[in-house]
């Protein structure tokens, strides 16, 4: 959730640092800080609110040093106040840091009893104690952290400088990511990769529980014992350009309109000669660093052979990704018929699920970081499963732990609200759905022909959808006067409900609900009037009958109609206050186009409102504690 940047070099610190945590913004926050080395002494400066706060307090700061640390926070233990921000400054310790310290009481206590003078409601300044503590007698910051690492439970990522060795910053995690950025006569750290992209493309990237030593010259990659690690760098293939808004007037509309070419994007390493063939997957490679050198043969080969042996599929994500993965579960069953189960990952590994043999476990992320699908990852595994990553972020944790790896190759997405990694997520599936049911021996090679051509089409379609962005643009006009939103689909449209729900309450805080059709009878009929929105999703496919009958229902009981479907259709106009007309498409890809229009309502109805797109309140891109 929260941004870290640290730097050691010849630049001014205070220009990459804010720069740098300018292109975490999107991650959420509500305070931020820097602390760099000045004349041999840390000038630490805070401010609450947004980073324009932070900018206006150091505008007239001159910083002569070198090497410095930076932090947008999201509050967790302590209110959004100055005090609580970071970075945390004791005894020429200064340190900022993601996640929670779960301890964080018992390390209080025992600091108190010491005599330690806490100054905010933080537990991120008790590490600081810490290593404050250890420093002073063993006179070596990275010996400090390492001593103090067993103390700490919980998720952090945490990087540290000392006053009295100006030539060194220590990074440390377990659970969120921290990478490092590598260049000539400099070194950086951040939490995300495009924090950095302006400035370096070869990132190392830390596994738990490891300790990185960064000088100008130098980085050293140590375990949590001290022992060396050596690890190539990764040469990451993003330009800058590609994090900036190109024009938009917000990231969110820009990553709407990338979703076509997105879309191609996901399919493209996957077929061939019009037909699915899973490239790279890996399940037979234990480095991850090499997918891209091995054998694709051999690789392709072994993901079939690996999936003739599944009767079982969990999908496991959280939010967006968990109502991808319920469209995952209509793709798989149908054309594979294997049984497929789908958990929100913040409930799977309490339930203590039960995990048959020959099971696969597919996790959905789009960072690659989400606290409780990692976790679900590794009950997995630890139960025997096959495991398998759809991720868009490559080498993120979840897609280091996995035992294959799918990417949703969206390329960044900067909008909070996801929207173009929810769409490549369902490429992939469909993808993959594809191949389980090629493996079955359910699909023919003529079915298989048709069913990629249909998918090879879906981009142009979208281009479509996005030609109407003025007909989505009027509705939402019309949606600002209703007191609350029914958002209803049957088979694969009922998690597309859910999904446009999600949108309009992450987007313009409004009340909505995503219901299968079928469950009108069943509760929400009695919260139907005419100040009640419904909006319909009713493609013309096995169910458009019975959803018609559904949506006549609302009608009779006063509720605003506003229906997708597809193409021209004089039925449903007639029955509907608006009819935003889709493509015609079949019936797996359709949630594909109708879900833009769910997005560009969302959107607009946020802009009318006057809310912030890109950054809605509460919220963050990339949940990594619990």
């Amino acid at each position: 959730m929260c941004g870290i940047v640290g730097y050691l070099g010849n630049l001014n610190p205070k220009d990459v640092i804010i720069s740098g945590l300018k292109k975490l913004e999107y991650r959420g926050y509500d305070s931020a800080g820097l602390a760099i080395l000045h004349n041999g002494e840390t000038k630490l400066i805070r401010a609450l609110g947004k980073l324009k706060s932070l900018e206006e307090k150091i505008t007239s700061e001159q910083f002569n040093g070198h090497i410095g640390i930076g932090h947008t926070r999201w509050a967790t233990h302590g209110v959004p106040s100055e005090r609580n921000a970071h970075p945390h400054k004791v005894r020429g310790i200064s340190l900022v840091h993601n996640g929670i310290i779960e301890n964080y009481l018992d390390i209080k206590e025992e600091l108190v009893k010491q005599g330690a003078k806490i100054n905010s409601d933080t537990d991120s300044e008790l590490v600081a104690h810490l290593i404050a503590n250890e420093v002073e007698i063993t006179k070596d910051l990275k010996k400090a952290v390492e001593n103090i690492l067993d103390k700490l439970k919980g998720a952090f990522s945490i990087v540290v400088m000392w006053e009295k060795n100006p030539n060194e910053l220590i990074a440390f995690k377990d659970g969120p990511p921290l990478v490092v950025g590598l260049g000539k006569s400099e070194n950086f750290v951040a939490s995300d990769v495009q924090a950095l992209i302006s400035y370096t493309n070869q990132f190392i990237y830390l596994n738990d529980r490891e300790v990185v030593q960064l000088s100008q010259e130098k980085v050293r990659l140590f375990s949590s014992q001290g022992v060396a690690i050596e690890r190539k760098p990764i040469v990451l293939n993003w330009s800058p350009e590609l994090v900036e808004k190109q024009g938009f007037s917000h990231f969110m509309l820009k990553e709407i309109y990338e979703q076509p070419r997105a879309v191609a994007m996901a399919m493209e390493p996957h077929i061939l000669n019009h037909r699915v063939v899973l490239k790279n997957v890996g399940f037979h490679e234990k480095d991850l660093h090499h997918l891209d050198q091995i054998d694709p043969l051999k690789d392709w080969e072994t993901t079939q052979k690996e999936f003739s042996k599944i009767e079982r599929i969990f999908i496991i994500a959280c939010g967006t990704s968990f109502y991808a993965g319920q469209i995952g579960k209509y793709l798989i069953e149908n054309l594979s018929q294997i049984p497929v189960e789908t958990d929100i990952a913040s409930e799977f590994r309490y339930r203590q699920p039960i995990i048959p043999k020959n099971s696969l476990v597919l996790t959905i992320s789009q960072s690659g970081e989400t606290a409780d699908t990692l976790a679900a990852i590794r009950l997995a595994k630890e139960k025997g499963a096959l495991t398998l990553s759809l991720c868009n972020v490559k080498n993120s944790s979840i897609d280091r732990e996995a035992h294959g790896h799918l990417y949703m190759n969206a390329g960044p997405e900067i909008g909070v609200a996801s929207t173009k990694a929810f769409t490549t997520t369902l490429v992939v599936l469909n993808l993959l759905a594809i191949t389980f049911g090629k493996v079955k021996k359910l699909i023919s090679e003529e079915q298989e022909l048709t069913l990629v051509q249909e998918l090879l089409s879906i981009p142009s379609k979208m281009e479509v959808v996005l030609s109407y962005d003025k007909y989505f643009q009027t509705a939402a006009e019309n949606l600002k006067k209703f007191k609350g939103f029914l958002f209803m689909g049957r088979g694969v449209s009922y998690p597309i409900a859910m999904e446009g729900a999600l949108k309009l309450k992450e987007l313009a805080y409004l009340h909505a609900e995503g219901y299968a059709a079928g469950e009108m009878k069943h509760g929400p009929l009695a919260l139907i009037d005419e100040r009640m929105a419904i909006v319909m999703i009713v493609p013309h496919d096995a169910n458009f009958e019975k959803t018609v009958s559904n949506l006549e229902e609302a009608k009779a009981r006063g509720g605003q109609i506003i229906t997708l479907g597809s193409g021209e259709n004089e039925r449903l106009k007639s029955i509907s206050l608006t009819y935003l007309p889709v493509p015609k498409a079949e019936w797996n890809l359709n949630p594909i186009l109708y879900v833009v229009p769910m997005q560009l309502m969302a959107f607009h109805l946020a802009c009318i409102l006057g809310y912030d797109v890109d950054q809605p309140r509460n919220l963050a891109k990339s949940v990594t504690v619990e």
